[in-house]
């Protein structure tokens, strides 16, 4: 059964379990390496795969529906985006902010967050269709209980009695925080979280169950150790420091993933990432 269980993020809908552990394990096993630890098998971890609750059914024509931004829905997905973008704008010089003239007339606040993310290192390699897309995911959580469940669902399968750290990208910590909060007959568990944008308040913070109440989130009681790794200019884990959302416990590191910041693999073979599984394992 897997020691180390591993949570993605948005944007896995075409990908599977299989597929990430092949792309996963090797980046975690160099930052194992950097740390001095042993690597880890493929039986000593498993993927908590929940991308395919978002893999659109089969329809004609090739490939995803284009969309734009008058596809963006109100609330949650414009939020987001404009989270993303003030993210971006606070640590690349090359991106406009949301206080900057447009250069260009742009009808829509949406259309120039688009724009403006469109010169950002991360979001660069994305087309308007993914980014919005992105964003529909996360929307879709938050406001589907179905999905939101299943996500659940799945990680619940995957923390069996062998396993000891859980390790959570992106909103893939946020499908961790609730699960394990609902799992108080778990014990001594690991979480490790990964870009999180757990603390991000009106976007995320707010909308976790369960609900926090006074400005501070429950601690989830399977948890005796919380590390949460971030780059600085990672515009999704817009909040590097968990601490004041949910208890000086949490334990937070920064990397610098380069132009890669968000991405999972270069927090993966990040020294501090490696650290942090090496000494949950012994």
């Amino acid at each position: 059964m897997s020691r180390v269980v591993l949570v993605h993020g948005i944007a896995q809908q075409v990908k599977g379990p299989e597929t990430l552990l092949g792309s996963w394990l090797p980046a975690l096993n160099d930052g194992l390496h950097l740390a001095g630890a042993d690597a880890l098998h493929h039986e000593d971890v498993s993927v908590a795969f929940y991308g395919d609750l978002f893999r659109r059914p089969g329809h004609r024509g090739l490939g995803e529906p284009p969309l734009t931004a008058s596809d963006v829905q109100p609330g949650l997905e414009h939020e987001l985006l404009l989270s993303w973008w003030q993210g971006a704008a606070d640590t690349e010089t090359q991106v406009p902010g949301p206080d900057a003239p447009a250069r260009l007339r742009t009808p829509r606040t949406v259309q120039r967050a688009l724009n403006a993310l469109s010169h950002s290192s991360f979001f660069a390699s994305l087309t308007e269709t993914a980014m919005i897309g992105s964003a529909r995911q996360v929307r879709r959580y938050f406001n589907e209980p179905e999905v939101r469940q299943a996500a659940a669902d799945r990680l619940a399968q995957a923390v069996t009695g062998d396993a000891t750290i859980v390790i959570a990208h992106s909103l893939g910590s946020v499908v961790a925080y609730e699960t394990l909060c609902a799992q108080s007959h778990l014990q001594d568990l690991t979480l490790i979280t990964l870009g999180s944008p757990l603390a991000v308040r009106g976007i995320v913070f707010d909308r976790l169950c369960p609900a926090p109440h006074n400005g501070r989130a429950r601690w989830p009681v399977p948890v005796k150790r919380w590390i949460n790794i971030a780059d600085r200019g990672d515009a999704v884990a817009l909040v590097k420091d968990l601490g004041p959302c949910f208890g000086s416990r949490v334990r937070n590191l920064m990397v610098d993933n380069g132009a890669r910041a968000h991405d999972i693999q270069p927090y993966l073979t990040a020294r501090a990432t490696g650290v942090a599984v090496a000494e949950a394992l012994a």
